[in-house]
C-alpha cells in the first residue's frame, strides 16, 4: 500500500491534473445504487450479446448446409454429365449406322459395283458433315510445311524438287482437330 501512495505522491507532483483526478478518486465511494445499475446494464449487455451470438450461429450453421447441399449437388449433376455426356453424340451417330448396314446388305447381293461405290461415297460425306457439325476437322497436310504440332514424320525421303524439301509429300494417315485443337496426328512423308 505504501508503494501505491508513494508512487501516486511522485505522479501527482509531476502532473497537477493527475493529482486533482487521483484525489477525487479517493474522496467519491462508490454506492450501491451505481453498482446496482451498472449490474443490471451488464445483464442487459450479456443477454443481447449472446442473442446475436445465437443470430450469427445459427446464420452460421444454416449457410454451412446451404454450402454442403450445393457441393453435393453439383458432384451429383457432374457424375450425371460424365455418365450421359456422350449420348447425344451418340444417338446422332445411329442414322449413319443405319446407312451402313444398308450398304452391307446391298453389297452382299449386289452385282452393279459403281452403285455400291457411289453408296458408301453418299454414307462417308455424310458422316463427315457430321463431324463437321461437332467441330472436327481433318488437317490438310500434302503439300504443307512440316510441323510437328500438326504432323507425325514417320518417313523422309529425297524430295524430287528443292522447293519440296522441309515440305509434306504424302499423307499415310489423316490427322483430325477439335475446335482447332490437335485430337489425333497426321501420318506424313517429308521431303528432305
Amino acid at each position: 500500500m505504501n508503494k501505491v501512495n508513494e508512487e501516486r505522491k511522485r505522479v501527482s507532483e509531476d502532473d497537477p491534473i493527475n493529482e486533482c483526478a487521483t484525489n477525487l478518486q479517493e474522496e467519491a465511494p462508490i454506492s450501491s445504487d451505481e453498482t446496482g445499475e451498472n449490474a443490471d446494464n451488464v445483464a442487459d449487455g450479456c443477454e443481447t450479446l449472446q442473442k446475436k451470438y445465437d443470430e450469427l450461429n445459427d446464420s452460421h450453421l444454416r449457410l454451412m448446409a446451404e454450402f454442403d447441399n450445393y457441393r453435393k449437388r453439383t458432384l451429383r449433376e457432374k457424375a450425371d454429365l460424365i455418365k450421359t455426356g456422350g449420348e447425344t453424340t451418340l444417338t446422332n451417330l445411329l442414322p449413319v449406322i443405319d446407312d451402313f448396314e444398308r450398304a452391307l446388305q446391298t453389297i452382299r447381293v449386289a452385282e452393279d459395283v459403281k452403285a455400291v461405290s457411289e453408296g458408301v461415297e453418299l454414307i462417308y460425306t455424310k458422316f463427315m458433315a457430321y463431324l463437321a457439325q461437332q467441330g472436327v476437322r481433318p488437317i490438310e497436310a500434302i503439300g504443307k510445311t512440316f510441323d510437328t504440332e500438326a504432323f507425325e514424320a514417320i518417313a523422309t525421303i529425297p524430295a524430287p524438287e528443292e522447293d519440296l524439301k522441309g515440305k509434306v509429300l504424302d499423307c499415310v494417315q489423316t490427322g483430325y482437330t477439335l475446335n482447332d485443337k490437335v485430337i489425333r496426328h497426321s501420318k506424313v512423308v517429308v521431303g528432305e
